[in-house]
């Protein structure tokens, strides 16, 4: 599973962890959503690879606020960020808001949840972006769609493998 930003945040970059803003609320909520067992601090990011999960961005320009980056941008870094998940091959790729992907794939209406189609060979789904900026999204509502896509990888895990014996 990776967790798919619009792009770091310009406090995100000078503390070399991503999410790292206090008002940011990727953390509580992963935790919240049941993909965590404890809340993870920033700089704790690398340990979300022992939970199955990874962080990236489409596109690696940092900025104070995601409305910097400009639909362009999302557009030229589409090759170069279908490469990359095709190389890791999630399982899913959950982005983090709809701007990204919206001017990725040209489609301006984006429901929230799963996509119908596969992206760059994936399950991709969309989840509102955790920011603290992002207002219309209480901290409940972020829990309970996070939850429904862990719901959902729970649902498509895939089965254990026999023991030898």
């Amino acid at each position: 599973m990776i967790f798919c930003g619009l792009n770091p945040a310009a406090s995100a970059a000078a503390a070399g962890h991503n999410f790292s803003s206090r008002s940011n609320r990727f953390w509580t909520v992963l935790h919240l959503a049941g993909f965590t067992d404890q809340r993870p601090q920033p700089h704790e990011e690398r340990h979300l690879l022992d939970y199955g999960c990874g962080i990236t961005a489409v596109v690696v320009r940092p900025t104070r606020r995601a409305d910097e980056v400009l639909p362009r941008e999302f557009k030229e870094a589409r090759l170069a960020f279908e490469a990359k998940m095709r190389h890791y091959a999630p399982r899913w790729i959950a982005f983090l808001g709809k701007r990204a992907l919206s001017a990725m794939i040209g489609e301006p209406e984006l429901e929230w949840g799963p996509l119908p189609e596969r992206f760059a060979g994936t399950m991709a789904w969309i989840l509102p972006n955790p920011s603290g900026l992002n207002r219309s999204f209480t901290l409940d509502a972020l829990v309970a769609a996070y939850a429904e896509l862990r719901v959902a990888l729970l649902v498509d895990a895939p089965a254990p493998r026999p023991h030898a014996m």
